[in-house]
């Protein structure tokens, strides 16, 4: 979609306090990719990691600890410590964050000693570093007890400076289920505090460097809301001429009934789902070229009533159009890396710096039933060639220095990911990836192992309420016993494993739950899991069980609409269990799960009541990694050799009374020397073969046409030979039937 105008605009991307600490979040580099494809001037200002620094910082304490001696306040024991500590604190902080930006490694060796930091409450929870990190993991070490540190202050500065502070999220009380504005709006109209103080000077350097016209700030979560507010809040009353647009998953997934005007007094527009085409077409608006009623998916207020404009007849733009995400004006060597220690997947979402990138628009499945299914962002499925997508990987490592990317697709595409780890490695590009995925069949051992090679170092899937019965009426279209043998796929091919794992699904029984943790005891007891965690099933107002909840045995009880947002719903379930109870015990045995802990544990154990006994086998999990499903393959499979050319040598062998010509390929892999004997005759097709099966230049080869070839070399039995040993071995060290 590209339009001929003369531009007079400037845009500011704004992402909010507070998203992440290690990496920024992706919304405004996509829209600034796109932007710079029409030619439009853009920047952008994660403000939530800048206002991190800006308080974690020596000038930052020093100026909180002189403004909590001001106040009349009687600290709890834990915060007098904090207080009575502070030089030590304003001393330490600015090299503890050099470190955490991995800028000071050495300071690791002074932090392990345990006399640098100063320590509070948080460091009461060390029991055993040896256990978790080892003795030569210094760094991790290190960057967990500072993490522990920067913790102990965020305590200190929730109890006594801010409540609504947190290290993900600002005020996220404020914005979660607020189907009334009002609460926000008196929030809003409150003094500021340090930390709001400290965002409105930020954002008013970068207004007076880059002299926007129009503001778009970027709302993932609910604990950006309250930031994003006091943004508009300040431009609206400094800047008057200056548009100011809210957007983002929060909009998209909360404000889709918005009637209430008064947010209007916060920002000028709102706009819902992918936000290209609405802020293109928004900006001829601004120009003159368009009218209100003209606009895409766009609220505004008009004579102090909300209106919902959409009248555009512009399509939205292509995900083969979008450009490349760009992460320029970004602090992209400033963000920190924590490590909290307690789950392998969420040290990945917090550790290490990850440039996050989508493999395709939408869901390729679509039918969960406790899903938004019924949203833009669920249902529009679009995905992007490996081509394409493997021209945006190149761009972003260029742009920075970073090779790591995490894909953050609902779920990654099966045929996607092997067409892209295809031309990964055809490029010869290093990419440390991870993504979300579906259990499903689809996903076989080989092509797991396909993933690996291309940088694949971690998957997470739903297993949900690891109940068949559960796992039919949510639609999932997956079986435990599916899931067992794709994450030990996973896992045999040196990926981790994450489940999301969930309870509390409508007319989910005691039973059920029970049964569910004991599917869970051994998936983790038979290495198909590493990583997990128990969520609190939630019904959204965008979801089949949300729209229908008749249908799926519960009562829609609430909340009542107020005229803001409207996503999270309450209700009854009066066949299923009390499943509140269950919190404690689920998320403490997982725990000791992901450490090797308590598998031999009876169920009970975990729980302060009584419990039935779990009616899953004790080899259930085990019997199914166990069943032999490996049907032929598909004439159109595609046949791949991961590994390198052998060299080839000839010599006779005596077998009875015959001499026979044998021939002996020598391997040189990464890891290991090894050696293949075969038939002359077959040494020699394999030489000849191998380099149509090494990802290259070549189109890769079909089952069909491996057959064929085998055949036309005058080697008559291919079945015998695919149910030889020495075929075994090929398919042990690097050939893949996809």
């Amino acid at each position: 979609m590209l339009y001929s105008f003369v531009l007079k605009q400037q845009l500011l991307l704004i992402t909010p306090p507070f998203t992440q600490l290690n990496t920024p979040y992706p919304a405004t580099a996509y829209l600034k990719g796109f932007l710079n494809t029409q030619n439009i001037v853009s920047h952008q200002a994660d403000l939530g990691i800048e206002v991190i620094l800006a308080l974690f910082s020596s000038d930052g304490l020093k100026q909180m600890f002189r403004h909590l001696e001001t106040l009349d306040l009687e600290l709890s024991e834990n915060a007098f410590r904090i207080y009575a500590l502070q030089q030590e604190y304003i001393k330490t902080i600015d090299p503890v964050i050099r470190f955490l930006q991995n800028k000071n490694t050495t300071l690791a060796h002074a932090i392990c000693g345990r006399s640098y930091l100063p320590e509070a409450s948080r460091f009461a929870q060390i029991e055993d570093l040896e256990w978790a990190f080892g003795t030569m993991g210094i760094q991790d070490k290190a960057r967990h007890l500072a993490t522990l540190y920067l913790e102990d202050l965020g305590d200190l500065i929730t109890e006594a400076i801010d409540p609504f502070f947190g290290f993900s999220r600002y005020a996220e009380r404020l914005g979660r289920t607020a189907t009334h504005f009002d609460e926000l709006n008196q929030s809003l109209l409150t003094p500021n505090t340090i930390i709001t103080d400290m965002l409105i000077k930020l954002l008013q350097q970068k207004v007076e460097q880059y002299k926007p016209t129009v503001v778009c700030l970027s709302v993932p979560f609910p604990g950006n809301l309250f930031g994003a507010l006091k943004c508009g809040q300040f431009i609206k009353s400094k800047y008057p001429d200056v548009k100011v647009v809210l957007g983002g998953g929060y909009a998209n997934t909360e404000l889709r009934s918005l009637n209430d005007p008064r947010i209007f007094d916060f920002v000028d527009y709102v706009s819902l789902d992918d936000g290209e085409a609405p802020l293109q077409i928004l900006i001829e608006h601004l120009q003159g070229d368009k009218q209100a009623s003209e606009l895409k998916r766009t609220y505004v207020r008009i004579d102090g009533k909300v209106v919902y404009c959409n009248g555009a007849k512009e399509k939205d733009v292509a995900q083969r159009e979008v450009g490349t995400p760009d992460y320029s004006d970004l602090l992209t060597d400033e963000y920190l890396s924590v490590i909290e220690v307690a789950n392998p997947m969420h040290r990945l979402w917090s550790d290490g710096r990850w440039n996050k990138l989508t493999l395709a628009h939408g869901c390729y499945w679509g039918k969960c039933s406790f899903c938004d299914i019924s949203l833009d962002y669920i249902k529009n499925y679009e995905p992007v060639s490996a081509s394409i997508l493997c021209d945006r990987i190149e761009e972003i490592i260029k742009q920075t220095n970073q090779n790591g990317f995490h894909f953050v697709d609902e779920a990654a595409p099966p045929h996607l990911l092997r067409e892209l780890a295809l031309e990964i490695i055809r490029r010869k590009l290093t990419v440390v990836w991870w993504t979300n995925i579906r259990f499903e069949k689809y996903f076989t051992a080989d092509l797991a192992k396909l993933l690996k090679a291309s940088g694949c170092i971690a998957v997470a899937g739903g297993l949900e309420v690891a109940s068949d019965r559960l796992l039919a009426i949510m639609q999932k279209g997956v079986t435990i016993a599916q899931v067992a043998r794709v994450a030990h796929g996973f896992t045999e091919a040196g990926i981790m494993v994450h489940a999301y794992l969930m309870y509390g699904f409508p007319t989910q029984t005691l039973q059920e739950t029970v049964d569910a943790l004991e599917v869970v005891r051994q998936l983790f007891l038979n290495e198909a899991l590493q990583s997990g965690f128990w969520h609190r099933f939630a019904m959204t107002a965008h979801s089949p069980v949300g729209l229908n909840p008749a249908q799926f045995k519960v009562e829609r009880v609430g909340p009542d609409f107020g005229g803001f947002a409207d996503n999270d719903l309450y209700h009854e379930d009066p066949t299923g269990a009390d499943h509140d109870m269950f919190s404690g015990g689920l998320s403490k045995s997982l725990f000791n799960f992901m450490h090797g802990v308590g598998l031999d544990f009876s169920l009970s154990k975990w729980f302060e009541f009584k419990t039935p006994k779990t009616t899953v086998a004790p080899n259930y999990i085990e019997r199914h990694l166990n069943d032999d499903n490996d049907a032929l393959p598909k004439e159109n499979a595609l046949v791949i050799w991961l590994g390198n050319m052998p060299e080839v040598a000839f010599f006779e062998a005596k077998q009875g009374n015959k001499t026979v010509e044998m021939a002996e390929l020598e391997f040189c892999d990464k890891k290991k020397d090894w050696h293949l004997h075969v038939t002359a005759q077959e040494g020699n097709w394999l030489m000849e073969v191998f380099p149509k099966l090494i990802i290259g230049e070549n189109e890769p080869m079909p089952y069909a046409a491996f057959k064929k070839s085998y055949e036309a070399a005058g080697l008559s039995n291919f079945e015998d030979f695919v149910k030889s040993r020495k075929f075994s071995e090929l398919r042990e060290n690097g050939l893949l039937i996809l």
